[in-house]
């Protein structure tokens, strides 16, 4: 798998079929991913995650798988959604073995100057469950702040370029 870009311990690169027996594994890990993510408890098969994948390169959308530059091991995906001239939203998930070892920070603060310096965006939200609190500081810790919040999700924004004043 190519680079595409990368940081000290991740390479980012694009979506693989190759990858697909890993991306189930974190998708469908419903205790550690999948209820984070907002999916439910019916499991994807390989057909589902094939067609994700294929669908994901055939739109050019911006999502990257990630790995561990020291070990080839995979680490998750980080997306940008709904993208438009200014602004995405930002989509994250790390297989459960990859988490707690600071590659969702260093993922979103690559993303977010990937987004800044090759795109032009100016800003990345995303929403978040309010239970999801590792998370929540996680993106709160890469200068993520609260703009708004339901019963169902937190919302949150990064501004990447400040206009002068």
């Amino acid at each position: 798998m190519k680079e595409l870009f990368g940081t000290e311990r991740i390479s980012f690169v694009e979506l693989s079929e190759s990858l697909v027996d890993e991306y189930l594994a974190m998708v469908n890990d419903y205790e550690n991913v999948n209820r984070f993510i907002g999916g439910s408890k019916t499991a994807f098969t390989a057909e589902q995650e094939i067609l994700w994948v294929r669908s994901k390169l055939d739109r050019n959308e911006t999502v990257f798988s990630m790995i561990e530059k020291k070990t080839g091991r995979f680490i998750g995906n980080v997306e940008l959604m709904d993208l438009t001239d200014t602004e995405a939203e930002l989509g994250i998930a790390l297989t459960a073995k990859m988490q707690e070892k600071g590659f969702g920070t260093e993922a979103i603060l690559a993303l977010g100057a990937y987004a800044a310096d090759k795109l032009g965006l100016e800003r990345i939200y995303l929403r978040t469950a309010p239970f999801n609190s590792r998370a929540i500081h996680v993106y709160e810790k890469c200068g993520f702040k609260e703009y708004g919040c339901t019963e169902d999700h937190v919302f949150m924004e990064k501004l990447l370029k400040q206009p002068f004043l």
